[in-house]
């Protein structure tokens, strides 16, 4: 069983804690063959919907060369990022790109809400009523649309993610199935660009996307492109339920998962 990891944050990262290095030897200590680091890379400045000046490419780098310093030929390492809420100017996040180094992976995906409530971080959403809740589900997954319609990227990250703060941060018992519509759109639109999902782990609780979606990707796909993701934000969940994910993904039909290589996905078997 090859095992990999394929959402991970460093310290490069506004909210990550530790090294690439100590996530590193996290990946090897845990039996992981393979971890692919994915710090933030918003077109916005953290917190807010203002514009950013151009990344720190340099320091991505860094973290890094020292990871493979210090690792050698122990786990094999990738570099990507998570390309966070790319819909609020696309056209500036083309520009932050030009500069980037050669990635292995890039991750897409939406954290925030529209215009309509503010560009408010999904963190921070806290609906009063059902309605509401459900309206703001709705609204992320228009943001997920717009994504899924620009497509450069290699997966959609966590796409389920509103339930992840609404049920286990705020207690609601919400799903997405009133929205079959909308997520399938989004499937067919990442289909014909070539564009693949990611199963995170969430770092043990409910994977995003549950059993339900990942059974109607598979059925719309013709060799899905899936990857597993902790979305650790330190060393203590880097591959954390990797291993249990990858039975699910197995239950749910699919043959193989991926990961990458200079933005080429490379497929193991289940």
């Amino acid at each position: 069983m090859y095992l990999a990891d394929y959402h991970t944050h460093s310290r490069v990262s506004p909210d990550g804690r530790d090294s690439m290095t100590a996530l590193a030897e996290a990946a090897a200590a845990a039996g992981l063959d393979e971890i692919c680091f994915t710090d933030h890379v918003e077109p916005i400045v953290w917190a807010s919907t203002d514009l950013r000046g151009p990344y720190d490419w340099g320091a991505l780098l860094a973290e890094f060369d020292a990871a493979k310093a210090a690792m050698g030929d122990r786990i094999v390492l990738r570099l990507g990022i998570e390309l966070g809420d790319a819909c609020w100017n696309f056209a500036h996040t083309e520009k932050l790109l030009e500069d980037a180094p050669p990635l292995d992976f890039i991750i897409g995906s939406v954290h925030m809400l529209s215009e309509r409530f503010g560009g408010l971080d999904l963190y921070y959403f806290d609906p009063k009523t059902e309605e509401e809740a459900y309206a703001g589900i709705a609204d992320y997954l228009g943001q997920v649309r717009k994504m899924a319609e620009w497509g450069r990227f290699d997966v959609l990250g966590h796409l389920t993610l509103p339930l992840r703060y609404l049920n286990e941060n705020r207690g609601w018992r919400l799903s997405m199935d009133r929205f079959g519509s909308e997520i399938t759109d989004i499937f067919s639109i990442l289909k014909s660009k070539g564009v693949g999902i990611e199963l995170n782990t969430n770092r043990g609780n409910t994977p995003l996307p549950d059993e339900m979606w990942l059974r109607l990707y598979e059925d719309m796909s013709y060799d899905p492109i899936v990857t597993l993701g902790t979305d650790a934000h330190s060393a203590r969940f880097v591959g954390c339920a990797v291993r249990e994910r990858q039975a699910l993904l197995k239950k749910c039909g699919f043959q193989e998962f991926c990961t990458f290589e200079g933005r080429r996905p490379v497929r193991h078997s289940l």
